[in-house]
């Protein structure tokens, strides 16, 4: 516990009464909702979140063992905030902001010890501060008064306070400087520098929330194809164990074109983590060639870490990525997952003893949830510039049932929903995503974009693919009944061209060094080419030539290999063309 907190301790601030699990009450404590504390003799900390007359109830971040009734506890009177400026990025954190590689560093060991503590954000190291400002201009609130090169990838930009009342510039430094020294001057008496803190339960404000109008081009041709998210938009990813979610957010993060990645691991298993957090570091940045973490904020809090400190990491995460978007930039949260945050609120609320809601959650799961997503989205800053924060959820319902609360709250919250499915995991058809069951609100809005980047042709051709996998649906259900074979040829040769999509579309290899990632321009041409094989193959079929004729002809198993071609326009034009002469030989 550091000095000033003792300090406020042996001054009687409040006393612990009882203490259960994380959850530990105290009387005599003058605080307010979400004051953070320092409980016991050992300083730890929490939060309170609950007050009735004398006793106040506070969530302690870190585990509890051997705290007793009567040790101290010291209001330090502010809420629960992050530290926030240069050397976020390529930095990774806990759940309540402290970087894990100081505490280790502090303590000589990869395990914590109860009541560290370490600054968010490097108070000694020097940055260089170039002033975007100069003598005599007008400052306000969310201005841009200095650029710092943070990492070789990104620039950040020096913010000037949200709650900063602003001035008249009187002198503005150039140079090395910590975050902490002014780096520029007002005539109000008042200096600026390359700190801020801001309360992880509050948003950050802008002038105007805007409707989403391109997507945030993932990579994933089931994703960009079938069901897009906007940039500023919102995603959940439910699945059951082992279909493939981590694997799904590890791709989005590498390869989904936005400026600024943070990565929250929330109460997941810590060999999964470890190997997030030993990958990142080694990923090359595709789009810039530098290392992925220069644009990367892992927070890593897994599932044997303090139930509190989960519940909190979210909002961690979100407060960073607003900071980001302040700057301009488009930032993309991957949240693994929201059923760890919604499990460690439940288990807080029944230990308040409050009334459960469905299965246990608290009644008010829904309104966190929504208040978690609704931080999403394009905004208008307060600087003039635009940035967007996409957030994109997993969700782990036991069993793999999409009934349970957290899934279906979620559902009515986010605009796209890519359902995971067990049995296509089994099958080895990765990416896993149900394309029965999944959806994306954005489809008309971002339609727009698709036609003016990639072709006009785009939405007609979306829908063929969803219309043929519709039919597939439907006759593998008379398929299962009375067996292939008595299928009128049309309906045959419906499930062949279906297949090639499932095969050759929908599947992707995340481990191909070529196939990993597919731009939109690639996957309309893969589609284009099914679509020529499904125009020619019928063309056939009413020439009278028979089914298994059609199926059998050389060119079509080489539809599966596009995807892995680097040079795939020219094996594209060659393909079409060949299956093209090769059906029409046939009549």
């Amino acid at each position: 516990m550091s000095q000033t907190t003792q300090e406020t301790a042996e001054d009687g601030d409040g006393r612990i009464a009882s203490v259960s699990g994380p959850v530990v009450t105290a009387s005599g404590l003058d605080a307010r909702m979400n004051d953070v504390v320092y409980v016991g003799e050992e300083g730890l900390m929490g939060e309170v979140i609950e007050i009735e007359g004398d006793v106040t109830t506070v969530q302690v971040y870190e585990e509890t063992s051997g705290v007793s009734p009567g040790e101290p506890v010291a209001n330090t009177g502010e809420p629960l905030t992050v530290d926030l400026g240069p050397g976020m990025l390529d930095a990774i954190y806990d759940g309540v902001q402290r970087p894990l590689d100081v505490l280790e560093e502090k303590l000589g060991s990869a395990f914590l010890d109860r009541g560290v503590d370490a600054p968010g954000i490097d108070l000694e190291e020097e940055w260089e501060f170039h002033p975007e400002v100069e003598e005599g201009d007008t400052i306000e609130a969310g201005d841009v008064i200095g650029i710092v090169p943070e990492t070789v990838t990104i620039d950040h930009k020096v913010l000037v306070p949200p709650d900063f009342e602003g001035g008249e510039v009187v002198e503005a430094h150039e140079g090395s400087f910590s975050v902490d020294d002014p780096v520029v001057e007002l005539d109000t008496g008042e200096s600026l520098t390359m700190h801020q803190e801001w309360p992880v339960r509050e948003a950050r404000p802008t002038v105007e929330k805007r409707s989403p109008r391109s997507p945030l081009v993932s990579g994933q041709r089931i994703l960009d194809g079938l069901f897009p998210i906007a940039k500023g938009g919102t995603a959940a990813i439910p699945g059951p164990f082992g279909s493939g979610k981590t694997v799904t957010q590890h791709q989005l993060a590498k390869w989904a074109d936005a400026d600024i990645v943070i990565y929250v691991g929330c109460g997941e298993r810590g060999n999964e983590m470890t190997e997030v957090i030993e990958d990142f570091p080694d990923l090359e940045d595709p789009t810039t060639g530098n290392a992925l973490m220069d644009r990367t904020c892992l927070i890593a809090n897994t599932s044997n870490m303090p139930v509190a400190a989960r519940e909190s990491c979210v909002y961690t995460g979100i407060t960073i990525a607003e900071y980001y978007r302040d700057m301009g930039y488009d930032v993309a949260l991957m949240a693994d997952s929201t059923s760890r945050w919604a499990e460690a609120m439940r288990e807080i609320s029944s230990r308040l003893e409050e009334m459960p809601g469905e299965e246990g959650y608290p009644a008010y799961l829904a309104a966190r949830l929504s208040q978690f997503y609704e931080r999403a989205g394009l905004f208008d800053n307060l600087n003039g510039t635009e940035g967007s924060v996409s957030v994109i959820g997993a969700v782990s319902p036991p069993g793999g049932d999409f009934s349970e609360p957290v899934t279906q709250n979620t559902l009515r919250i986010v605009k796209t929903f890519w359902a995971l499915d067990a049995d296509l995991a089994e099958r080895r058809h990765f990416p896993s995503i149900n394309w029965n069951e999944s959806y994306s609100l954005y489809r008309d809005q971002l339609d727009p974009w698709f036609e003016g980047e990639v072709s006009e042709n785009w939405p007609e051709r979306r829908q063929w693919a969803i219309d043929t996998l519709d039919e597939e649906a439907e006759l593998q259900e008379i398929v299962q009944l009375v067996g292939k074979d008595a299928l009128p040829d049309d309906q045959q040769l419906t499930l062949e061209v279906a297949r090639y999509l499932r095969e050759a579309y929908l599947q992707q290899n995340a481990f191909h060094p070529t196939d990993t990632y597919c731009s939109p321009q690639k996957t309309f041409a893969i589609l284009g080419a099914i679509r020529a094989f499904n125009d020619e193959a019928f063309s056939a079929l009413e020439a009278g030539v028979p089914v298994e004729e059609i199926t059998d002809i050389e060119a079509v198993p080489r539809l599966n290999r596009i995807g892995v071609q680097e040079d795939w326009e020219e094996y594209v034009a060659e393909l079409e063309s060949t299956i093209e002469s090769q059906l029409r030989e046939k009549y």
